[in-house]
């Protein structure tokens, strides 16, 4: 029988780069810690970009009970993000890569006293991926460590972390059937496999074994709607057993008509997800993942991108469990490194082996954003060749896919690699403005109809302690956010052909080298907060849009409460298509419409403001003050920019800040001027910066935008925009 114990407690924690055999002489003087665990929860989540990246040790004594069986296994599901096991001094395996499970064999390293010894690390280095993007690199044991103890004939466990039975069904729809192929791996002769009720004996050659089923009128795994599963088991004579639940259905894209699922018409609409959560880094516990999944199904959301990387089992158990249609991927992210080709292989082939399984998954991302700080080279093409090859060779049911960054030039030869394609957009955001991601999806379909391609990140930050009522790009208030994220709901749904689109991110996260809107080592472009405690107005946007079973109402700028306006928008969301609106217990109106519905409110003093549909209400207080509440800006310097110059007197013959980037840079001493100042004030803003310069794509794009737009994005105060028109305006043209 299998036998699966959970080390939980236990540990002592080292927080030292030191050998091994220093590690076990001071382990007693470690910290007591239970798993999971990361030695970042604090420092990778308070900015600086100096958070603890090293080795350090986790040591553990086993007690004879806990290693009983014929054969044991160490089963770890989270090394972050490269990691050496030992036992009883022995050195028995090497991993390398953050976020997938590896077993070690510890049956014939037993002793009468028995140590477990882990270091595990998360130093810069050119060959473990990732080592440049935006987000935290946390350290740690994070997830679950195991032991399971088999009998001498059992499944495999060692080889890429196998879960041992490998279950394809293949559906179809026309004869509502399956035919369902199960293989197991063991060193038995021979396996019994049951499926949907009924078993069969197979021989096992060369450690393989193949049982092939056909289920009649098969009951489909069918989205959100109707997430059946089945579970196929396999069983040796020596009691050894496993398992898996799988879905049977079909996925496909269609270059005009987008994602099918089951043979209908089924477009993703969804958001992505990063694995950490405030005050407890990566090391999350199954009710952690539980509620982030329970707000997932609030939001109404059909797909998932699990970003940048392989996600906790039980996440994807929670996908598949829940109907969510996931882009599963490797950490193959920002910037190629020549070294490291051999562990984008390995982790592919992890990520492939451990979830190939789940139904949930549809496709395999090979990289994000990877020509960011990298050229489009040989040694760059190859890699992702070979990585599309090997997903193909493993998995002949699923598609490939490819995060492209925002820049990359929609005839570069690496589109041509994966099956589909999707971009990460920012306009409207980093730079350029909302329409230009119109403008992009549009050029692109025009010139390429044939391919699939969707829309795989966008968003904008937002500080929910922001506010104001005429938001801008770069402001950082939850309008912008909002109104940010109403263009591209309306872009979306225009856009029928785009095969998923996926909202950056559904929580704000940890980026310990950011520092801007308010906070230190956070992304905001969360619809959610990173402590889960506070849903942005945006959430509710695609809350109307998406969910369609739980009838609500959601009335914006609940924490925008003064304001100084005499006449101030009020701004409902809502999934019901008529909404009444009543300010101090007065009927001001009602509106017929879809999804977002806007009012004009006189504001005298202060208001109670309530809004109905049918049975469902919202209500919220504003008030009317004398002057702006300045803790609700974040740049105060650059508020009176706009007006400053709306009435500001410009020749037309010279230069000004309103020409766009590119006419400037036409004429060598404006041009020299802007370039200069612009190479001193380069924003921090992640990784952004970084794929900037030097980028022929991103230049032209920013030759488009006039040089108001691109100081007030970077947060260029009045005066320093006053200075530079005046400059230029002693320029002719």
């Amino acid at each position: 029988m299998r036998k699966i114990t959970v080390l939980r407690d236990g540990w002592k924690f080292l927080r030292a780069s030191v050998p091994f055999d220093q590690a076990l002489q001071y382990a007693g003087q470690g910290e007591s810690v239970s798993l999971p665990h990361t030695w970042n929860a604090v420092d990778g989540q308070d900015g600086g970009n100096d958070y603890h990246r090293g080795l350090c040790w986790y040591v553990r004594e086993l007690t004879p009970e806990e290693l009983a069986g014929d054969r044991v296994f160490l089963e770890i599901n989270g090394a972050a993000m490269s990691a050496d096991v030992y036992f009883n001094g022995a050195l028995l395996a090497r991993h390398a890569g953050g976020f997938s499970a590896f077993r070690v064999d510890l049956s014939d390293a037993r002793a009468e006293q028995n140590v477990l010894a882990i270091s595990v690390s998360n130093e810069s280095n050119d060959t473990v991926y990732p080592q440049k993007a935006d987000f935290t690199f946390y350290g740690g044991l994070y997830r679950e460590v195991r032991l399971i103890s088999v009998p001498a004939a059992h499944f495999e466990l060692l080889r890429d972390g196998t879960p041992g039975i490998k279950v394809t069904p293949i559906v179809d729809l026309e004869k509502h059937s399956a035919a369902v192929t199960v293989e197991t791996w063991q060193n038995a002769e021979s396996v019994t496999v049951t499926v949907n009720g009924e078993s069969k004996t197979v021989p096992s050659e060369n450690g393989h074994a193949r049982a092939e089923f056909r289920i009649e009128n098969v009951h489909l795994w069918d989205g959100v709607d109707d997430p059946y599963l089945y579970t196929a088991s396999a069983r040796l004579d020596s009691g050894d057993g496993i398992s898996a639940r799988f879905g049977c259905r079909e996925f496909r894209c269609d270059p005009e008509k987008g994602f099918f699922l089951n043979g209908r018409s089924y477009p993703l609409r969804g958001v992505s997800r990063h694995q950490d959560l405030k005050g407890k880094g990566n090391a999350l516990s199954k009710e952690d993942h539980a509620a982030d999944m329970a707000i997932i199904r609030e939001l109404g959301a059909n797909t998932l991108r699990l970003a940048h990387y392989q996600h906790a089992q039980e996440f994807y158990d929670l996908c598949d469990e829940n109907g969510l249609v996931v882009w599963a991927e490797i950490p193959y992210i920002t910037k190629h490194m020549p070294n490291g080709r051999e562990n984008t292989l390995t982790q592919m082939r992890e990520l492939i082996t451990q979830c190939y399984n789940h139904p949930c998954v549809a496709v395999w991302g090979l990289s994000n954003e990877i020509t960011a700080a990298s050229a489009v080279d040989d040694d760059l093409l190859e890699n992702h060749r070979l990585l599309n090859d090997l997903c193909h060779r493993m998995d002949g049911t699923r598609l490939t896919t490819m995060a492209d960054v925002f820049m990359l030039e929609i005839d570069s030869p690496i589109l041509e690699i994966p099956d589909i394609n999707s971009y990460n957009l920012y306009f409207g955001w980093y730079l350029g403005e909302l329409e230009q991601t119109d403008e992009f999806f549009d050029e692109y379909h025009a010139k390429y109809p044939g391919r699939v391609i969707g829309f795989s990140e966008y968003g904008a930050d937002a500080n929910p302690a922001f506010h104001s009522s005429r938001p801008e790009q770069g402001d950082y208030t939850e309008e912008y956010q909002a109104l940010y994220h109403e263009h591209m709901l309306r872009m979306i749904e225009a856009r029928p052909y785009l095969w998923a689109t996926h909202v950056w991110n559904l929580f704000d996260f940890a980026a310990d080298g950011r520092d801007e809107g308010g906070k230190h080592g956070e992304n905001q472009k969360g619809l959610v907060t990173f402590d889960r405690t506070l849903r942005k107005d945006a959430f509710y946007l695609y809350k109307a849009a998406w969910n369609r079973k739980e009838a609500f109402v959601h009335l914006c700028g609940k924490r925008y409460v003064n304001r100084c306006e005499e006449e101030t928008e009020i701004r409902v969301y809502s999934n019901q298509p008529h909404i009444k609106l009543y300010v101090d217990g007065a009927f001001i109106g009602e509106q017929d419409g879809r999804t977002v519905f806007r009012f004009r409110i006189p504001l005298l003093g202060e208001h109670l403001v309530e809004a109905f549909a049918g049975e469902v209400h919202d209500s919220m207080c504003i008030r009317r003050v004398s002057e702006p509440d300045e803790s609700y800006i974040f740049n105060k310097a650059a508020v009176s920019v706009t007006n400053w110059f709306d009435a500001d007197a410009v020749d037309p013959a010279c230069f000004s800040v309103m020409d766009t980037l590119g006419e400037i840079r036409q004429h060598p001493q404006a041009g020299a001027i802007v370039n200069q100042m612009m190479a001193k004030g380069a924003s921090e803003r992640g990784d952004v910066a970084d794929a900037v310069k030097d980028n022929p794509a991103l230049q032209r794009m920013m030759g488009r935008m006039t040089m108001m737009s691109l100081l007030k994005q970077g947060g260029a105060d009045e005066e320093s925009i006053k200075q530079l028109n005046r400059i230029l305006q002693g320029i002719r043209k």
